[in-house]
C-alpha cells in the first residue's frame, strides 16, 4: 500500500501583516511606568499627564520654557575644559570631552545667560546633566562663578538650576576647590543684597549640593527631585541601615526643613516671579491683566 501513502507537504506558513510604529512615537514613564504618546508628554512640559513624572530635560529646553519668549541670551559661551591632570580610566578624559561637546553642542556641563521672567531681568546659570551628568570642574565653577559677579555688578537676582552627579572627579582638587570659589562669590552677592534662588532638580547630588546649590536665599525643589550629598545606596552600605521612605526626595527634605518649597515645572515661572517681588525691590510690578 506503499502507493497510497503520500507525502505531506509542509504548511507554508501564513504570512501576517505586522503594523510598523515609528520608532519615538511613544515613551515609557520612568515614575508609573505606563506607555505615553510623546507629543502629549512634550506638551505638558516634559511631565507625565498621568503620575506627575517630570522627566529630565536639557538645560537649553528649561532655559527656554523659563524666560520670557524663550529669549536666552548666553555668555561664557567660549570656556571649555582641558585636560590639567592626564586623566584615564577606560578612554583619556580628552577623549570624553569632545565626546560630550560633540553630543550636546556645549563647550561643558553648564549654559550661563540672561533674560527676563514676567518682565523681571535676571541671570540664569543652569547645570547640562547630558554634559558628564553635569558635573561639576573648573569651567563650571568658573562660569557659576562669573554668574554671580555679573548679578552682582549689574544688580540682578541670580538663578542657580542644578542637575548633577557631583563634583568631575577627572579635575581632582581643581573640581573640589570650585565648591569654595563659588561660595565665596554667593557671599559676596548676599552681603549686597541681591536675591539668589536656587532650583533643585533631580537629581542634585554631590559636591554641587554641598556648595552652591543649597546655598539659595530661597531652594526651590521640582517634585520628587534626588537630592542629597552620598546617594542612598552608599548610605545605607555605610551605616548599614535601612533608609526611611523617600530618603533624599524633595518632599523629605521640605518636611525636615531642607528647602523652603515644591513647585511643579508648570508653575516654575509664576513663582519665581512671585518670590523676585517679594525679595527684592529693584523688580518691576506685575503689569495688569
Amino acid at each position: 500500500m506503499d502507493w497510497f501513502r503520500k507525502e505531506k507537504k509542509p504548511r507554508q506558513p501564513v504570512e501576517q501583516k505586522r503594523t510598523k510604529v515609528p520608532e519615538g512615537i511613544w515613551i515609557r514613564c520612568d515614575g508609573c511606568k505606563e506607555i505615553i504618546y510623546k507629543k502629549e508628554l512634550l506638551r505638558n512640559g516634559s511631565v507625565c499627564p498621568k503620575c506627575n513624572y517630570h522627566f529630565r530635560i536639557t538645560a537649553r529646553e528649561r532655559l527656554e520654557g523659563l524666560l520670557d519668549g524663550g529669549r536666552v541670551e548666553e555668555f561664557d559661551r567660549e570656556l571649555a575644559s582641558v585636560d590639567p591632570l592626564r586623566f584615564r580610566d577606560t578612554k583619556p578624559y580628552r577623549e570624553r570631552l569632545k565626546e560630550y561637546r560633540e553630543r550636546t553642542g556645549l563647550n561643558d556641563a553648564v549654559i550661563n545667560a540672561s533674560g527676563t521672567v514676567e518682565g523681571i531681568p535676571l541671570i540664569v546659570t543652569c547645570l547640562e546633566y547630558g554634559f558628564m551628568g553635569g558635573s561639576m570642574g573648573s569651567v563650571v565653577g568658573e562660569k557659576v562663578t562669573r554668574a554671580a559677579e555679573r548679578a552682582l555688578e549689574e544688580r540682578t537676582p541670580l538663578i542657580a538650576i542644578s542637575c548633577s552627579g557631583g563634583a568631575r572627579m577627572q579635575e581632582g582638587v581643581l573640581s573640589l576647590m570650585q565648591m569654595a570659589k563659588i561660595s565665596a562669590a554667593l557671599a559676596r552677592l548676599h552681603e549686597a543684597g541681591v536675591p539668589f534662588i536656587s532650583i533643585l532638580t533631580d537629581p542634585t547630588t554631590g559636591g554641587v549640593t554641598a556648595s552652591y546649590a543649597m546655598l539659595g536665599d530661597l531652594n526651590i525643589a521640582e517634585p520628587r527631585a534626588l537630592i542629597g550629598f552620598a546617594g542612598p545606596r552608599v548610605i545605607e552600605q555605610t551605616i548599614r541601615q535601612t533608609l526611611p521612605e523617600g530618603f533624599q526626595r524633595a518632599e523629605f527634605l521640605l518636611e525636615h526643613g531642607m528647602i523652603d518649597m515644591i513647585v511643579e515645572r508648570s508653575q516654575i515661572r509664576e513663582a519665581l516671579a512671585r518670590c523676585l517681588r517679594l525679595l527684592y525691590t529693584g523688580v518691576p510690578a506685575p503689569v495688569p491683566a
